[in-house]
């Protein structure tokens, strides 16, 4: 029997005929299947243009056990097709994004609103005289990004929350397409500023595998690095979010000041906190000397001992956990059918991580045991932030030990020609997808990117139904999405 999809690698390319274009029926039976009765789950779908003019849809599965993604496209034939959301809720986004993109009609999707353009939107409501509603945002008191939430209420009780964002929508995956290269990685890490190294080392591995370039071992060592060093960053400034949101300030002011220790790690490798300028395609532009890594090692062995003081501080603490225990909970049946990612996804016990699953440059030669919780919550979410604070320490004091002798950067060459791209990393939020096609010249003709906070929205609004309306800043904190990773 032929197969009806082609089979890509993480962080490599193939030419585009080879994907096989199928009828919709056909598609959507691939997709359904492949997600429903298999070990696959959605890892990008989405629409582009073909040469005459038609929308093509594009789906990449992920079967994670495997490390393999599957691909296989279809032309829509009209202005309509059958939606593939009434059978699998987690396509339900990336159907609305390609209704508002292309004015494609999936029909049958339970509710078209839409992704990015909230103008002349007409919000979910809850009828009943004891019913109020309380709306937040976009306009925020704190120093966020802007978003709007509408609660539905009956007293304390939250019947339903409505997000809706893309009150900053940038046009970055066009940008990114028609941009000059010089230019595309400073707009790769750009995406989301809490998210340099994570999105611009998906760029450099989409960038690399279209150019069949592969980087020094010294070079993926310095990524990984990086990389780690975001993450760990980032999860030890939430868990201070968090004990702030509970009121807790000890560990709230110590995991703030620790935050700045790790941000300061990277400022002394490449001169910027966040660590831009640091990744190029072909390697990276800032080595690591022997007195450098000597110098980090010692740095974060006293920082780590300060995290885990400060951790045991608000882990021991009984006023803290009841307030963390069972608050946000979502289920692993409800994290799987929404296609959640990330700690969100590993703390409802799904084991998804990239570095795992699908694992590309250093993590191809290390050992990543994946941190998980069962229970679903705020305090689950935590867990596993200090849990993967721990590990990533661990495998960057490894890292430091094993930087060979070789050149940090090699030349990209030109890119392949008609050929498609899927590049995928593990950032501290959850998997970062992004996917290129060029045109018959080489040249890029579109950027695909999915931030982790495109699945996890969902996974907020869930944790707040049939919660207190109280627990929505507990809980958002102890998720920390991305609004512009979403908004684009």
């Amino acid at each position: 029997m032929t197969r009806n999809y082609a089979i890509l690698k993480n962080a490599s390319s193939c030419k585009e005929e080879t994907i096989p274009l199928l009828s919709m029926i056909a598609w959507r039976r691939f997709v359904i299947e492949t997600c429903s009765e298999g070990d696959g789950r959605v890892v990008a779908l989405f629409g582009g243009r073909t040469n005459d003019g038609k929308v093509r849809l594009f789906a990449i599965v992920g079967i994670d056990s495997r490390g393999e993604l599957r691909l296989a496209a279809t032309d829509v034939n009209g202005v309509s097709y059958s939606a593939l959301t009434p059978d699998l809720a987690q396509a339900h986004l990336f159907e609305r994004e390609i209704n508002e993109n292309f004015g494609i009609i999936p029909e049958g999707h339970p509710w078209l609103k839409p992704v990015r353009k909230p103008q002349g939107y007409k919000y979910y409501s809850v009828g009943g005289d004891p019913i109020h509603e309380v709306a937040v945002g976009p306009v925020h008191a704190g120093v966020i990004e802007p978003g709007h939430f509408r609660f539905q209420c009956h007293g304390e009780k939250v019947f339903n929350l409505e997000i809706h964002l893309g009150y900053q929508h940038k046009g970055m995956e066009s940008m990114i397409a028609s941009s000059r290269p010089v230019k595309r990685m400073i707009l790769a890490e750009s995406i989301a500023g809490d998210s340099v190294v994570s999105h611009g080392l998906a760029y450099c591995h989409a960038v690399e595998g279209l150019a069949d370039r592969e980087v020094t071992q010294r070079a993926r060592a310095i990524r990984a690095i990086a990389l780690e060093l975001e993450r760990v960053a980032n999860h030890v400034g939430d868990l201070g979010a968090i004990a702030n949101d509970v009121g807790y300030l000890p560990a709230a002011s110590y995991f703030g000041k620790l935050r700045a220790d790790f941000l300061n790690v990277t400022m002394s490798i490449c001169g910027n906190r966040f660590g831009r300028s640091l990744l190029k395609p072909g390697g990276v532009m800032f080595d690591i000397p022997s007195d450098m890594a000597e110098d980090i090692k010692k740095r974060l062995v006293q920082s780590m001992k300060d995290v885990s003081d400060t951790a045991d501080l608000l882990f021991g603490s009984p006023s803290v956990i009841s307030r963390l225990e069972r608050t946000g909970t979502v289920s692993f049946e409800i994290a799987r059918e929404l296609g959640l990612v990330g700690v969100a996804a590993r703390a409802c016990n799904l084991q998804r991580d990239v570095r795992c699953d699908y694992p590309s440059g250093m993590y191809r030669f290390v050992k990543m045991v994946i941190a998980k919780a069962s229970t679903g919550d705020v305090f689950a979410r935590a867990r596993v932030r200090h849990l993967e604070i721990k590990r990533s320490y661990e495998l960057i004091q490894q890292l430091l030990e094993r930087l060979t002798p070789e050149k940090i950067h090699l030349q990209c060459e030109k890119l392949r020609e008609s050929s498609f791209a899927v590049s995928m990393v593990e950032g501290w939020r959850g998997e970062v997808v992004h996917v290129v096609r060029t045109n018959e010249t080489g040249e890029i003709c579109q950027y695909k990117i999915i931030d982790p906070s495109f699945h996890n929205w969902s996974g907020l609004e869930m944790a707040l139904r049939s919660g207190q309306i109280s627990d929505f800043p507990l809980c958002n904190k102890s998720f920390n999405l991305s609004y512009a990773g979403y908004d684009l």
